[in-house]
């Protein structure tokens, strides 16, 4: 699928802005591997990584997750690399997600989706233990794996394209690469929020979020770029004050409020509850337009994916980035090997009647035991980090 298709599709499903998102989440790609999906180049005093595939919204594959691990980890040892930026091709995207391939892969019982989880989530790993200035620079599109190759990195550029989403749950699977570790620490209960929804933050909203670190205007980024690339042996302390010239140059949208900031009262009251059923009961309860609204967007999430997602921020809140990762692990082989995930994919991507067949089909039927099985070690078949 080419990037005018994908598009075609995104502007078909213009009144449904949560399947938008899905569809900007994953690309149906068939691009074969090895053709130069990610750059990776010595420039000046840093290592640059570039997602290449703009016709595709740089959807990370798991020949690009290799790619990157094994450069990553050499830059960590070179003493001539003083520090780590990110950046997509295009100007759509910095990544819009994992390959959809990986649920044709689970299907058909091939490795693929057991070595991608694994081996994706040791990048987001190796990423929030860099011991070197990480910088990404996510203006565009940020979903899903997109997620995953910044918001662990010390230093995170949005820019008034960028786009943030975790749309999981109405994929049938929840937010991973770390979600749990991040999202519950984000203010209030705003990554409660975000995870169980899907909602959308754009551009300047996202720094706002606590997501990205720093906001700057799209038409500066190369030259932000270039002038982190001049720096000189630089320290942390050398690239924050870089970052932070230019975050206090940025006009755009700095009169305009954050677009929750109405809402964050209701939210923290209503996405507080430690069961599902209890939110939606809040939520009803609430009565406001807004709350009636994500009311109705939750009600056609995935009720496992729900339920897993609310437990695995709740338990995520308290643990190490480690311990999350080992988590969704787990969590991702339960969700290959049940019915939610390839149904999501099904009902978005492939036939595109937006109408998921859920099983169970209700948060009633969804029962404890349900919900444990997907968080049971794995065994010897644990991540090991």
């Amino acid at each position: 699928m080419g990037q005018q298709d994908l598009w075609r599709l995104l502007s078909r499903f213009g009144s449904f802005k949560r399947t938008r998102i899905i569809l900007q989440h994953l690309s149906m790609s068939t691009h074969s591997a090895g053709l130069g999906e990610v750059l990776l180049e010595r420039k000046g005093c840093a290592g640059v990584i570039t997602l290449n595939r703009p016709k595709f919204l740089n959807a990370l594959s798991l020949n690009m997750v290799r790619q990157i691990y094994s450069q990553l980890k050499k830059w960590e040892q070179d003493p001539e690399t003083f520090l780590i930026i990110i950046k997509g091709t295009g100007e759509k995207a910095f990544c819009a997600g994992g390959d959809v391939r990986v649920s044709e892969a689970a299907k058909t019982k091939q490795n693929l989706a057991q070595d991608f989880f694994r081996e994706e989530y040791l990048l987001n790993n190796t990423i929030g233990s860099c011991q070197k200035p990480y910088v990404a620079l996510i203006d565009g599109i940020t979903m899903g794996g997109g997620v995953g190759l910044s918001v662990h990195g010390q230093f995170r550029v949005a820019t008034e394209r960028s786009v943030f989403a975790m749309p999981e749950t109405g994929l049938g699977l929840f937010p991973d690469v770390g979600g749990g570790y991040f999202l519950p620490r984000l203010p209030g209960k705003l990554g409660y929020f975000l995870a169980l929804t899907g909602f959308r933050l754009k551009g300047r909203d996202v720094y706002r979020a606590g997501i990205a670190t720093h906001f700057v205007d799209s038409g500066k980024m190369s030259m932000l770029e270039q002038d982190l690339l001049a720096l000189k042996s630089p320290s942390a302390k050398n690239v924050a004050n870089v970052l932070a010239t230019y975050h206090a140059e940025c006009k755009t949208d700095q009169d305009k409020s954050f677009i929750l900031e109405e809402h964050t009262d209701s939210i923290n009251s209503c996405f507080s509850a430690n069961t599902v059923e209890k939110i939606m009961e809040n939520l009803q309860q609430d009565g406001s337009p807004f709350a009636l609204e994500q009311l109705k967007v939750i009600s056609k999430m995935s009720p496992m994916s729900l339920k897993i997602t609310l437990r695995q921020l709740i338990e995520g809140s308290s643990k190490t980035l480690q311990e999350v990762l080992t988590m969704e692990y787990r969590l991702s082989q339960a969700c290959m090997a049940n019915h939610d995930f390839h149904e999501g994919v099904r009902a978005v991507l492939i036939d595109k009647d937006q109408s998921p067949k859920w099983k169970p089909a209700n948060l009633k039927e969804v029962t404890d035991e349900d919900v444990n099985n997907y968080f049971k070690s794995l065994g010897s078949n644990d991540l090991k980090l």
